[in-house]
């Protein structure tokens, strides 16, 4: 074996490149579990690949043979129910160690200098995964998949001047039909997956191991200092060993509640003539909903989804305090708490219909115009806050002059 090796790295630098970014890359090891949702969602998205390649050895992307394709793996194939399951249920999963992933980010102020790029790649593979949700979820050609895709696309026509013209374009048809179907098929199962998100997953780990891992503190730790250890084989045990507690959980689900996060109406095959009572996109996409229902406009409605996302690519600059951590930062610290509750908010009203009663006795569009307005002044109100709040010094940094701290 060492011969080979040997071999090979008179060739190709494999031995070099494993010892700088995985054996010895350095990393702080003050690090907690928040930064282990990073591996979970690399994991679950190797898991959403594998399957999706054999799913497709038996998918048929056809209107009038989707459904059935569907069924036939379900039913016919062997094993393609636990296949399917996975595939189908795996979105969860990555989206749950994206959130978290972000959220850690957030709190820790880990888009900060010189974390900018590696910031703003992370959102480009956020609305990456997104699309690619999107895409896949009509594929089964089900009820909530065709009419979903439907209000969906609808969204693109209050963009002025260009909207219809672009909405017919991404549609193949002036209505989700056929066409629909098999440009959603190629861009899911090809374009997405293996060219995009590849590409910048690898930009993504390139950028992080260029500037070095964050830690709870906020303090750039030197990379050849007493707080640095190699990942392997410190951390990549954690990571696996946190890998296995979720794909635990993530298994219950797929063998005992395979339905938990599959809406029940997907099981009828779509029909143009007859509307759900209630659309609802998948959870991971109900807060961004929540607030295009929210503004009663449809063009301000698309323009406050968006910009809720765009948002974040703004923080580097909005956020201006040199101390990084909420952990150090009382009035962020708990104004970060609330943002993740208002979040969370926003998911439970897109899931509602907006003239029901919320749990606080408001109607849930109104709650949801509320929650709305907090989502976008945490971002705008942080230039000030970061500049006036009061801030704790992280213990590194105590016997340091204050023109050495950062």
């Amino acid at each position: 074996m060492a011969k080979i090796i040997d071999w090979i790295d008179k060739r190709f630098p494999l031995s070099e490149f494993v010892e700088r970014h995985v054996t010895g890359y350095p990393t702080p090891k003050n690090l907690n579990y928040l930064w282990n949702f990073g591996s979970l969602a690399g994991a679950f998205f190797a898991v959403q690949v594998l399957t999706g390649i054999w799913l497709t050895m038996y998918y048929k992307p056809d209107a009038n043979l989707a459904f059935d394709s569907v069924q036939h793996i379900m039913r016919d194939v062997y094993f393609g129910w636990l296949i399917r399951y996975l595939h189908a249920i795996g979105p969860t999963g990555l989206f749950f160690a994206i959130y978290m992933h972000m959220s850690r980010a957030l709190y820790y102020g880990s888009y900060s200098r010189p974390r900018e790029l590696l910031w703003w790649i992370g959102l480009i593979i956020f609305l990456s995964f997104m699309a690619e949700a999107f895409m896949g979820y009509l594929l089964p050609w089900g009820q909530m998949s065709f009419w979903g895709a439907t209000v969906i696309t609808n969204l693109f026509t209050a963009i002025p001047v260009i909207g219809q013209p672009f909405t017919v374009w991404l549609r193949g048809d002036f209505a989700v039909g056929d066409a629909t179907l098999t440009r959603f098929f190629s861009l899911h199962t090809t374009f997405l997956p293996l060219g995009v998100l590849g590409a910048l997953l690898v930009m993504h780990l390139t950028a992080l191991h260029r500037v070095g891992s964050n830690n709870p503190t906020g303090v750039a730790l030197d990379k050849k200092g007493p707080n640095m250890v190699p990942f392997s084989p410190y951390f990549i045990t954690k990571d696996l060993w946190f890998i296995s507690l979720f794909f635990t959980i993530f298994l219950f689900f797929v063998f005992y509640r395979p339905d938990f996060f599959l809406e029940p109406i997907n099981s009828e095959p779509a029909n143009q003539l007859k509307t759900p009572l209630h659309i609802v996109p998948e959870w991971y996409f109900l807060p961004f909903y929540a607030i295009l229902r929210s503004i009663p406009n449809k063009l301000g409605g698309v323009v406050a989804m968006g910009g809720s996302i765009f948002i974040l690519a703004f923080l580097p600059y909005l956020d201006r305090s040199k101390v990084r951590s909420a952990r150090y930062r009382p009035v962020k610290k708990i104004l970060t708490w609330v943002f993740f509750l208002d979040f969370i908010l926003l998911g439970y009203v897109g899931m509602n219909p907006p003239d029901d009663i919320s749990f606080i006795g408001l109607k849930v569009v109104t709650l949801g115009q509320i929650l709305t307005v907090y989502y976008f002044l945490y971002f705008l109100t942080m230039p000030l806050v970061s500049r006036v709040e009061p801030t704790r010094v992280p213990p590194e940094l105590q016997a340091l002059d204050k023109e050495e701290r950062y």
